[in-house]
């Protein structure tokens, strides 16, 4: 295929992170991904950062492999790998000229369910994606919440793919359930509603994104059971599933916007300075992430704690 764009593309942003990165920073600069790393050297402010977001990671690493093979970048082995461009890359970025690559096949590719949760822009409409970033950067701010807490980056990647214009469309974004699309939702579909119009596309005619199954045998009995305050480890029981599955099921019902009160369980189980402790780093981070707040609370906290507590904020901060 011909990537003379995307190989600009890559050189464009190897410079503009004055060539002190590796091969998958990179490639999470291009595709948008906010991970710790990135957001602790500002570079999610970089005009470059998202503006791969069309592509999958596989075609990045190609061009990559295939741009160090042709001699237009080269791999800095002394010093961790870092990628630095060539004079030839240099060159090529003043005057673009021919670059085929082979992509990469994954002939076992499935066709799979959108995730509810997960990281990697994969937005078919990257202009839409940043503004809708925008706006819930600024709904943030206004209501004093993480971004993460009004709306995941799944949910935002799936919002520029298949244009939701009602409330009702909206409820069909995995991530989004009724009382998310009715708390945030107007604004977002306002936004997609003008992009549309300024911008003459046509929406698809029929939504067809399977959703996060809220209204499942499952997870109904998972609410009920909670309003009964019934023990979680006994609901896992209950279910014939391990507790972290559980866990798994509770964080797809609060995150689609479901209030679940879970103090009963955390009042026995947990210490309160270490629930406050994890609910407290919950309200100043910029990601959920569960890898993030185990790495910033230290060995002292256990995975499940950590994502028992997020179940808890999540609900009262967003739901």
């Amino acid at each position: 295929m011909e990537a003379q764009e995307l190989l600009c593309t890559v050189i464009e942003a190897i410079i503009a992170v004055k060539e002190n990165f590796k091969a998958d920073y990179i490639i999470d600069i291009l595709q948008g991904k906010e991970t710790s790393e990135i957001q602790a050297h500002l570079h999610e402010d970089l005009e470059v950062f998202g503006s791969g977001m069309g592509e999958e990671d596989k075609t990045w690493n190609a061009v990559i492999r295939q741009a160090l093979i042709a001699g237009y970048l080269s791999k800095d082995v002394e010093n961790y790998g870092l990628l630095k461009v060539t004079e030839e890359g240099h060159k090529f970025l003043k005057k673009p000229k021919s670059f085929k690559i082979t992509e990469d096949n994954d002939f076992e590719e499935t066709e799979e369910e959108v995730p509810a949760r997960g990281g990697g822009s994969c937005a078919v409409d990257p202009a839409l994606y940043s503004m809708l970033k925008d706006l819930r950067k600024k709904l943030s701010k206004k209501l004093e919440v993480p971004p993460y807490v009004i709306f995941q980056d799944p949910s935002l990647e799936a919002m520029a793919t298949i244009y939701p214009v009602t409330l009702d469309e909206l409820q069909n974004i995995p991530g989004v359930g009724a009382g998310k699309a009715k708390r945030y939702g107007e604004e977002f579909c306002k936004l997609i509603k003008r992009h549309c119009e300024e911008n003459e596309i046509e929406r698809p005619e029929d939504l067809r994104v399977r959703t996060v199954a809220n209204k499942s045998k499952m997870k109904v009995s998972i609410i009920q059971a909670i309003d009964r305050k019934v023990a979680l480890d006994d609901i896992a029981l209950s279910k014939g599933i391990e507790f972290g599955d559980l866990l798994d099921e509770v964080e797809a019902i609060v995150y689609s916007g479901t209030k679940l009160n879970i103090d009963y369980f955390l009042e026995e189980i947990m210490d309160e300075d270490h629930l406050l402790d994890i609910y407290d780093y919950f309200k100043e981070s910029t990601t959920d992430k569960i890898d993030d707040a185990l790495d910033e609370l230290g060995d002292e906290f256990t995975e499940e704690e950590v994502r028992l507590v997020r179940i808890k904020f999540i609900s009262e901060m967003a739901n």
